[in-house]
């Protein structure tokens, strides 16, 4: 039986600074099994069953991964490899993850904790793991060919390191890393505090996600590695809208929802119906006495902001990125304006050739919502996502934060849309309107408003004779 000094011997993990080693076969027996999820849909959250108990958090469209506990070192177990995303019904992207998915599952553990991380190479190259954010050993930081050697095909590898401080995290590769995290390779960690902090309070939900982008061709299904910004696909946690699940609370939650990035830009992210201040980092909690009130927030890539607010107002409430093309699907940059454009004529001579042509933006995009031109498979809609008064025209980066006055506690299903009180909702108005009073100097047809004279003042100005020596 291969003891755990053995093990450890073996590794070479618990010295600081020593750098991450392969695992040999006979110490594979002794590392946690594989625990993997494919299913898109928002997990509950995952209880402590055993460690210090904390608050879990609720990863938007993800989940947790369980870990297990070795001579009170807490022990968890992610393998790279090829997943198979959906991006949202009807679209389905190749992409590379851990466990099944892209991003990876959440780790949360608690300020103080000794974690254990083995990592299997499942991909077709070598790759390692940033801590992105963390403090530790150097050789555990995880950069291929500085701090470690890459984890080669079908090894395993094992980091360890103290959780020394409390605070939101990512994890992502440092190993042909604009391929890799291009391809969707990247994960959140969150550590809690231990005990009672002043910067760091509790709340009653908890919802973690990353911000992702991808070019994937419409009829494709693997990302473009090579683009920089002419993304077509942006997404909450590799979901798109309308497949993001909302972010369900009960009126008068403290609500806390942790936002990392690392696409290739930044994304102002807004929340409607709420003002928030902004109480975390990557780099831990914000002083309350740098805190102020905001409805939206900048994260720049490779960032993290944590954000905070009092669910006191029901409804169901947009909560998206303010770039007005991140909240588009399958987006093409080299389309030509046509607004105001007559197709008329052209029109019927095209369909000739091609019967299912459309017009496409002569009176805006709006009726891209409606059209039902066929499209290639694989491939969704640039403007997709019905409510409960039509079409909600957005996709990418949106989603609902439903506040209700009866959602229990613990309970994340969707409540289906809201009930809007009598007389709340905007609506036409048939009445008459009242013609606007003009002044009479500008014959009554322009915009300025009678306004009342003025008084006229008189005013004295004495200028001074001298001043320092100058006249």
């Amino acid at each position: 039986m291969f003891s755990r000094r053995e093990l450890l011997k073996s590794i070479g993990a618990l010295t600081a600074g020593v750098g991450v080693a392969a695992v040999s076969r006979a110490a594979l027996a002794g590392i946690p099994e594989v625990v993997s999820q494919h299913s898109p849909d928002t997990m509950a959250p995952l209880l402590p069953a055993s460690g210090r108990p904390y608050n879990p958090v609720v990863t938007l469209n993800g989940w947790t991964l369980p870990w297990r506990m070795n001579n009170g070192v807490k022990e968890f177990h992610l393998v790279a490899e090829p997943v198979v995303r959906e991006i949202a019904p009807g679209m389905k992207a190749h992409l590379w993850g851990y466990n099944g998915q892209s991003p990876g599952p959440t780790i949360e553990v608690v300020e103080g904790d000794r974690v254990r991380i083995f990592v299997t190479n499942k991909l077709p190259e070598h790759t390692s793991i940033h801590w992105h954010g963390q403090r530790l050993p150097n050789g555990m930081d995880g950069v291929a060919g500085l701090n470690q050697p890459a984890i080669p095909v079908g090894k395993t590898y094992v980091y360890e390191f103290i959780a020394r401080r409390p605070g939101t995290f990512m994890y992502h590769p440092h190993a042909d890393e604009m391929v890799q995290m291009a391809m969707g390779m990247m994960g959140f960690w969150v550590t809690h505090p231990k005990d009672a902090h002043p910067h760091i309070e509790e709340v009653d939900r908890d919802f973690v996600f990353l911000l992702n982008a991808y070019d994937i061709e419409p009829g494709a299904y693997t990302p473009k590695i090579m683009t920089m910004l002419d993304f077509n696909l942006w997404t909450f946690n590799s979901r798109a809208f309308p497949g993001i699940d909302p972010l369900v609370v009960r009126k008068n939650d403290k609500v806390r929802i942790r936002v990392g990035n690392l696409t290739m830009t930044n994304h102002p992210i807004h929340l409607h119906g709420h003002e928030f201040t902004v109480t975390g980092t990557d780099g831990g909690p914000t002083p309350p006495g740098s805190r102020w009130p905001e409805v939206t927030t900048d994260i720049a890539v490779g960032q993290m902001r944590q954000i905070e607010f009092i669910a006191d107002e029901v409804g169901d409430w947009a909560f998206h990125c303010h770039k007005s093309h991140h909240t588009m699907n399958a987006m093409g940059h080299d389309v030509p304006t046509m607004i105001g454009v007559d197709h008329r004529g052209i029109t019927k001579k095209i369909q000739t050739l091609v019967p299912d042509y459309m017009v496409m933006g002569e009176r805006g995009m709006a009726d891209m919502a409606e059209m039902t031109m066929p499209l290639p498979d694989n491939t969704l809609p640039m403007m997709t996502g019905d409510g409960p008064f039509g079409s909600v025209e957005m996709g990418g980066m949106f989603s609902v934060l439903k506040v209700r006055e009866d959602q229990a506690p613990n309970d994340y299903s969707d409540p289906g849309w809201f009930k809007h009180p009598e007389g709340t909702v905007a609506r036409e108005w048939t009445g008459d309107i009242a013609k606007p009073k003009r002044s009479k100097e500008h014959g009554g047809q322009l915009m300025p408003l009678e306004q009342p004279q003025a008084k006229e003042l008189e005013v004295k100005v004495r200028k001074p004779q001298t001043h320092n020596g100058h006249k």
